[in-house]
C-alpha cells in the first residue's frame, strides 16, 4: 500500500527526524505507527543519524502491531523489524537477529537493561504509549532511566500524557529533556505547580498550573486531536492484529485441520461454510462453545488486547460489538471496575449518549438499526467481526451517521493467520460475502491437505 501522509502526518515525521526529543500526544487510530517508522527510515537510511532504534509498547502491540505496519505499506518494506518476546532465551537469539528496529514489550524493559548492562547500543527509543511510564518509582521508569544518557533519540506516543492528574506528566517530560522543563525532581516539580492538599498527601494544580506547563513543554511536545486533523475520511479503520500463544496456535490450527479436511474442497457449501466459520472466529476470539453449550476458554489474547485498546483511548467512551455469548461474558468479567452495560433497551443508549458510560457492549445484530449513539462517542471496537455485511456496515453507522461530532475510528481486533482477516477481507471487498468466505475456505482446505500430508 502506497504511503500519501496528511499534512498532519508528514508534520510529525519532520519533527521527530529534526528534534532529538519529541512528544507527540497522538490519539489512537492517527496512525502514529507509520508516521514513527517512516522517521526511522529516513534518519537510518537516508541521514545515517541511528544506528539501531528500539520501540517499548504494551505487550499486545508489541507483538505485531509494529511488524504489521512494516509490513503494510510499500516505502517500509525494506525496515527491518524484529519482534523481542516470548522466553528469556528467544528473547536474548531476536536481539542478536540483525535488523533496523526491536520492539519489546514495556514490562520486559527493567530486563533489557539489566540484561544488555554496559553493551546497550539503540540509540532511539520510542515510549508507544508512554503514559506507563508516568509513575517516577516504577521499576521500568527507573531502568529507562539510568540508559538516558546513552540514547541520542527519544520519542513519546501516547493519546493523552495526563489522562487521570497533571502530575502524570513529569516522568515523561524527563524522560525527553532531563529535567529541564519541569525540573529535575518530581519535589521540584509540585513545588513550582502544585499546592498540597489538607491530608498532607494529596496535590492540587496552583491557578494558571495547566497553562503554564503547557507553554514549558510546548517546544518539544505537540498535540494533536482526531477531531481537528481527520476531516476526510471521516471514518478510519484501525486493524489491530492480535498474536495467539504456541499453545493456542496448536489447538486453532487442529481445529482448522479437522474442521476443513472433513468437507471435501469442491463441496463447500454455504450451510458447512457459515458452521466452519462460526467455529474458527469462536476460537479467534478466546473460547468455543461444545455439543452440549457449555463454554471453554482457550486463550486470553483478544481480550488482553482489547484491554490494551481501552488503556490507550484514555477514558474516552467506547462502542464495543461482540460475536458470541461468551466473548460479552469474558468482556464484562475483564472490565471489571469500568462503566458498563450491555445494550438492551433505550435506556443503555440514553446512558451512553449522556456520557454516563465508559463502555457499551451491543450484538451487532441487537442496534444495527434505528438507534443514534453518535453522542456518546466516536471509537468503536470490533471484538469480534460479524460475517454479515449489512450488520456491519450498520454497526458502524450507529456512531458513524449526521450529528457525530469527531471522525468515528473503528478499530477491529484480527488474529494473525486466522479467520478474522478473511472476514475483513471479505468485508472491505466488493465481492459477495458467501463467495468470499467459500473461497477462502477452499483456500485453507488446500493448505490443511498439504500440511496433513
Amino acid at each position: 500500500m502506497l504511503f500519501n501522509p496528511y499534512p498532519y502526518q508528514q508534520y510529525c515525521i519532520d519533527r521527530i527526524v529534526s528534534d532529538a526529543a519529541v512528544g507527540l500526544f497522538v490519539e489512537m487510530g492517527m496512525g502514529k505507527s507509520v508516521i514513527t517508522l517512516s522517521a526511522i527510515l529516513e534518519l537510518r537510511y537516508n541521514r545515517w543519524a541511528i544506528q539501531k532504534a528500539l520501540v517499548i509498547a504494551p505487550k499486545k502491540v508489541s507483538e505485531a502491531t509494529w511488524s504489521v505496519e512494516a509490513q503494510k505499506w510499500e516505502h517500509l518494506r525494506g525496515l527491518r523489524v524484529q519482534v523481542v518476546g516470548g522466553s528469556r532465551q528467544a528473547r536474548i537469539r531476536a536481539l542478536a537477529t540483525p535488523a533496523d528496529v526491536y520492539v519489546i514489550s514495556r514490562d520486559n524493559t527493567e530486563w533489557l537493561v539489566e540484561h544488555l548492562g554496559h553493551s546497550w547500543d539503540f540509540d532511539m527509543v520510542v515510549l508507544d504509549e508512554s503514559s506507563s511510564f508516568k509513575n517516577s518509582q516504577s521499576k521500568r521508569f527507573k531502568a529507562l532511566k539510568l540508559v538516558r544518557s546513552r540514547i541520542t533519540r527519544m520519542v513519546l506516543l501516547t493519546g493523552t500524557p495526563s489522562a487521570q492528574s497533571l502530575m502524570d506528566l513529569w516522568a515523561q517530560i524527563y524522560l525527553l529533556d532531563g529535567g529541564k522543563r519541569l525540573g529535575r525532581t518530581l519535589t521540584t516539580y509540585r513545588e513550582i505547580y502544585f499546592t498540597r492538599g489538607w491530608d498532607g498527601f494529596s496535590y492540587k494544580a496552583r491557578q494558571g498550573a495547566t497553562e503554564q506547563i503547557q507553554n514549558a513543554i510546548s517546544d518539544i511536545c505537540v498535540s494533536l486531536r482526531a477531531e481537528d486533523y481527520l476531516q476526510m475520511p471521516d471514518l478510519v479503520v484501525d486493524d489491530v492484529p492480535v498474536v495467539l500463544d504456541s499453545k493456542a496456535v496448536a489447538v486453532y490450527k487442529g481445529l482448522e485441520r479437522e474442521h476443513l479436511l472433513a468437507v471435501p474442497a469442491g463441496e463447500v457449501v454455504a450451510r458447512g461454510a457459515a458452521v466452519l466459520v462460526g467455529k474458527l472466529l469462536q476460537l479467534c476470539n478466546g473460547a468455543v462453545y461444545d455439543d452440549d453449550k457449555a463454554v471453554h476458554e482457550i486463550h486470553r489474547a483478544k481480550i488482553d488486547a482489547f484491554m490494551e485498546v481501552v488503556e490507550q483511548l484514555h477514558g474516552k467512551s467506547v462502542l464495543v460489538f461482540y460475536a458470541f455469548q461468551h466473548d460479552r461474558d469474558r468482556l464484562l468479567a475483564a472490565l471489571a471496575g469500568y462503566r458498563v452495560r450491555v445494550y438492551q433497551t433505550p435506556a443503555d443508549a440514553d446512558a451512553w449518549n449522556a456520557g454516563q458510560l465508559d463502555v457499551l457492549l451491543a450484538h451487532p445484530a441487537s442496534c444495527a438499526y434505528g438507534i443514534n449513539l453518535q453522542q456518546g462517542g466516536h471509537h468503536i471496537v470490533w471484538f469480534g467481526l460479524t460475517h454479515s455485511a449489512e450488520q456491519y456496515l450498520q454497526g458502524n453507522a450507529r456512531l458513524h451517521r449526521q450529528g457525530q461530532g469527531a471522525p468515528v475510528v473503528v478499530h477491529r481486533l484480527l488474529v494473525r493467520g486466522g479467520m478474522d482477516e478473511d472476514v475483513a477481507a471479505a468485508l472491505d471487498g466488493k465481492v459477495a460475502m458467501q463467495d468470499a468466505l467459500l473461497n477462502a475456505l477452499k483456500v485453507r482446505i488446500q493448505k490443511a491437505k498439504g500440511v496433513a500430508a
